[in-house]
């Protein structure tokens, strides 16, 4: 009489278990560095638009106005007030970590201007938005 060869039903459920509980342990760190990378990626990328602002004031006197936005790093802005000595400052104008556009007001309240992502949300006056102001 030959044995067949092959794993019990009770052998496949403890496999499926196992993986479950491990699955269950590795999946939320994998996450959770996921979203710290995104938060990173999003406060260079402010950071670099803050320092083509900077360079675009130097060179014009002013930066660029709310409704000229951050478009205006990438190519001369066609309404008033035109820059009188613009360059093109940036290749192309970034997204946030999460693929949103970045929020710019100029002037704004208590800066020269208010650059910021809606962050993982999505929604602008949350808590989780990160402003180019925060000092972390």
């Amino acid at each position: 009489m030959q044995k067949e060869k092959g794993f019990t039903l009770l052998e496949l459920l403890v496999v499926i278990v196992i993986l479950s509980l491990i699955a269950a342990l590795v999946i939320p760190r994998i996450t959770g560095r996921v979203d710290e990378a995104k938060i990173e990626t999003t406060k260079v990328q402010l950071k670099e638009l803050k320092r083509a602002l900077e360079m675009y004031k130097l060179d014009n006197g002013m930066y660029p106005t709310t409704e000229q936005g951050l478009k205006a790093l990438v190519e001369k802005p066609k309404t008033p007030p035109e820059p009188k000595k613009w360059k093109k400052y940036l290749d192309s104008v970034p997204k946030d970590g999460w693929g949103n556009d970045f929020v710019y007001i100029s002037p704004a309240e208590k800066h020269p201007f208010e650059l910021k992502s809606k962050g993982p949300d999505g929604e602008l006056g949350t808590e989780d938005d990160i402003s180019v102001w925060d000092e972390n």
